[in-house]
């Protein structure tokens, strides 16, 4: 297993980042347009799970009203989402796939990385980690790039969220009213700490770890935001611009 993993992830990796770094004579210009090659190696499969999640998302409305008719019979519920699936083509699986091979990238760039911090040498050429203001071999204690990193998947979650539309038609009873606001005010709120659970994270972790996988994760970022916007559009972040604008006219 240790093998596959050297031949099939690690050592590509390594030799890619050498390549690069011999060509720029900078870490940090390599760390750069690695992260665009794989991104853009990935796109074939990436832009088909962006599509399907699109449409996920598009399908909500219909798979709320089918939990509504038929909550209380699980394996009728589970038939009648299959046939849903079916007939506009959805594979609620197909998101799973991509992501798996871009956390199994991260991992080999991550071991990648920690090879050139640690070692500072390859072919017997010292390695430049100077990259702007930063040493890419040590924590950015400007907090610039963690904070860029963190900001940057906000924005991207924002924009994965789809976007809210209003829904007027009348409820049958008021109690149903009522038990459905509950149910939609539970899961907006949810919906919000997820939103800015990630970000923090992405601060958190970036604080603490060499600025050079920091740099990476600015870049994958960056990339995700620009293929997310030709995808689904401004998604989620319409809501909050319109939010903006209404408050500046405001004022």
């Amino acid at each position: 297993m240790l093998t596959l993993w050297n031949t099939l992830l690690y050592q590509p990796l390594l030799q890619a980042l050498i390549f690069l770094y011999k060509i720029t004579g900078s870490f940090g210009l390599a760390v750069l347009v690695l992260t665009v090659l794989i991104r853009a190696v990935l796109v074939p499969i990436t832009i088909p799970a962006l599509k399907s999640a699109k449409k996920m998302a598009e399908l909500k409305p219909h798979l709320d009203a089918l939990k509504n008719k038929h909550g209380s019979d699980k394996q009728r519920l589970q038939a009648e989402q299959l046939k849903l699936y079916r007939e506009h083509g959805v594979n609620p699986a197909a998101g799973c796939l991509p992501y798996l091979v871009q956390f199994l990238v991260l991992i080999a760039l991550y071991q990648v990385f920690i090879f050139f911090l640690q070692h500072g040498r390859v072919d017997g050429l010292v390695v430049n980690m100077k990259f702007f203001w930063m040493d890419l071999a040590k924590p950015d204690h400007t907090y610039i790039l963690p904070v860029f990193a963190g900001l940057t998947q906000l924005v991207l979650s924002v924009m994965m969220v789809p976007v809210q539309k209003t829904d007027n038609r009348k409820q049958t009873t008021e109690n149903k009213e009522q038990k459905e606001k509950k149910e939609a005010d539970m899961a907006e709120q949810m919906q919000k700490q997820m939103l800015f659970l990630m970000p923090a994270m992405t601060v958190f972790i970036g604080i603490s770890l060499p600025s050079g996988l920091a740099l990476y994760w600015v870049a994958t970022t960056v990339f995700s935001l620009v293929q997310q916007y030709f995808v689904t559009g401004l998604g989620g972040l319409e809501t909050y611009l319109a939010k903006l604008k209404n408050l500046k006219q405001r004022v």
